[in-house]
């Protein structure tokens, strides 16, 4: 990947004197002395192409002169025995592109240290990744160094850098889509061995490790997110988790899940009858969930606004919905978006539906019904990638038609 054109389209866009800095994050405690899994910056990692923690990457803009540098972790040769080695200077280097590399107890020296007589009189302004998902989460390292900052240097102005990180990673490279298509055709894969061995009677965490085994025979670790493995009426709960179910005969099940390729997410959900066949009711909502996802595709095109496709669905569904007996208001049976942008989270960076599609966007296409007093839940997720020319799925490998689910489902 480029993450150096990557450094320099982020740092065009902002003003002549700026003081970036990007955190990779550390593994939280959990408890005595374990940690969390380590899950990287998606913006540190999509800057340098690193995936370690405790990491810093900094960049200078000086009108025309442009400075990187980036922090790591020291090695030490005693705690290389029992975790492994921490990254060599030559081997940042290697990845990132970076010249100037040095240790992350030296960040403050030398960057301050470097510019204290500058910062008298030519202040840069400082930027650092400040997102927060929710008011109530833990301050990342972002904030806590901003905190830091402000107490320790009142006279800098510190501004929030991640919608300029956003806005480029929402149109993907070539090589992005190339990443996120290794990972869908992974999540192909489980699903297969899914509607393979689901049967009658089997408990739906045996779906959720036959999906996980699936992705490890791919030599895949990471999931996009925690998997949905839903029966019958647990699928009309739209996030539903326990997959702790036994799944009975005639029921539907829904799976909406997705591997992780080089953090690049797919995000795929499909809808299939745990006997192999569906019933004329089931398949009659199938096919109005399946057409809406169809027309969804066809509507997504360059300078469309993702608002004006959630309400064809709505208004699709107002009136087709009636025809067959579901005369409660729309909201009743569909209560999400039809989809979101897809890259390095699943639910990556947008600006909800408010947002206008462009050429080399990824998004998914997954409206829904949920019909809770009949026990069927029913969702077709693709994702898309836009084009000059309109949408293309990337998913349109992985069978949804139900002809083609009742034939690969033959016991």
């Amino acid at each position: 990947m480029n993450t150096s054109l990557r450094r320099q389209n982020l740092l065009a866009k902002l003003p002549e004197r700026a003081l970036v800095f990007i955190f990779s994050g550390h593994a939280p405690a959990r408890s005595q002395d374990e940690n969390y899994p380590f899950s990287v910056n998606r913006n540190f990692y999509y800057l340098t192409g690193i995936d370690r923690e405790n990491m810093c990457l900094v960049l200078d803009k000086n009108g025309d002169k442009t400075s990187e540098m980036l922090f790591i972790e020291p090695f030490d040769p005693v705690l290389a025995r029992w975790v492994g080695g921490k990254m060599l200077p030559e081997e940042a280097t290697e990845i990132s592109g970076i010249e100037d590399i040095r240790y992350i107890n030296e960040l403050e020296d030398s960057v301050f240290g470097r510019y204290e007589r500058s910062l008298r009189y030519n202040l840069p302004i400082i930027y650092l990744d400040m997102w927060r998902n929710e008011l109530g989460q833990n301050d990342s390292d972002g904030i806590k160094y901003a905190k830091f900052l402000k107490d320790k240097y009142p006279q800098l102005e510190i501004r929030d850098i991640y919608n300029e990180i956003t806005s480029l990673r929402l149109v993907k490279s070539d090589e992005e889509i190339e990443e996120i298509k290794k990972a869908i055709a992974i999540t192909r894969f489980g699903i297969a061995e899914m509607m393979k061995h689901i049967r009658p009677e089997m408990n739906e965490m045996m779906m959720e490790a036959t999906f996980d085994f699936a992705m490890a025979i791919k030599g895949c670790k990471e999931h996009a997110f925690h998997t949905i493995a839903a029966s019958g009426a647990r699928a009309t709960t739209l996030h539903y988790s326990e997959n702790n179910n036994v799944m009975k005969d005639g029921e539907l099940f829904l799976c909406d899940l997705g591997s992780a390729y080089k953090h690049y997410c797919s995000d795929i959900s499909r809808t299939f009858p745990v006997n192999g066949k569906f019933s004329e009711r089931q398949k009659e909502i199938y096919e109005i969930v399946l057409e809406v996802q169809r027309r969804i595709q066809e509507a997504a095109k360059p300078g469309v606004k993702m608002a004006d496709i959630q309400k064809m669905v709505i208004d699709f569904y107002a009136e087709e919905l009636p025809k067959h007996g579901l005369n409660k208001d729309v909201s009743e049976y569909y209560f999400h978006g039809f989809g979101h942008h897809l890259g390095l989270d699943t639910h990556d960076v947008d600006g909800g539906l408010g947002q206008v599609l462009n050429e080399g966007n990824v998004i998914t296409d997954e409206p829904g019904l949920y019909i809770a007093d009949e026990g069927i839940g029913i969702r077709i997720e693709d994702d898309l990638l836009i084009t000059a020319e309109g949408a293309i799925c990337l998913s349109q490998d992985i069978i949804k038609n139900v002809d083609d689910i009742e034939n690969f489902m033959k016991h």
